[in-house]
């Protein structure tokens, strides 16, 4: 649950008055007593019966769907293939990069005919 909530082990450590190696021994012991779920839950900011209750599997698919839907964001029907943008997007690389020195190449001719007049 705390990895879930984005908590580090300090951040609940502290706000349980204790360290950081107190929280690592809570979490990997099998079976945590009552008050110490409850103190556990309350710096989490949830209840105690969800820490229970926790199914890390559909914790996950629930956040990533509340997070893709309030975003608006959905993945699973691409419009377009990536490698085909990667390379467009190279493609339009080579032409500025030819139309750069094209530039710099004019520029150098233009420079060794200013100093042949100058002769």
């Amino acid at each position: 649950m705390r990895e879930l909530l984005h908590f580090t082990q300090e951040d609940v450590a502290e706000k349980l008055g204790v360290s950081q190696q107190t929280v690592s021994n809570i979490e990997s012991n099998e079976t945590v007593d009552h008050d110490q779920l409850e103190k556990m839950a309350r710096a989490l900011g949830v209840s105690a019966q969800a820490i229970k209750d926790l199914d890390e599997n559909a914790a996950v698919y629930n956040i990533i769907t509340n997070n893709n839907a309030v975003n608006g964001f959905n993945n699973y029907n691409c419009t377009f293939n990536p490698l085909d943008k990667l390379l467009e997007a190279i493609e339009e690389n080579k032409k500025l990069y030819e139309a750069l020195l094209k530039s710099e190449r004019e520029k150098v001719a233009m420079m060794e005919r200013f100093l042949e007049d100058r002769k």
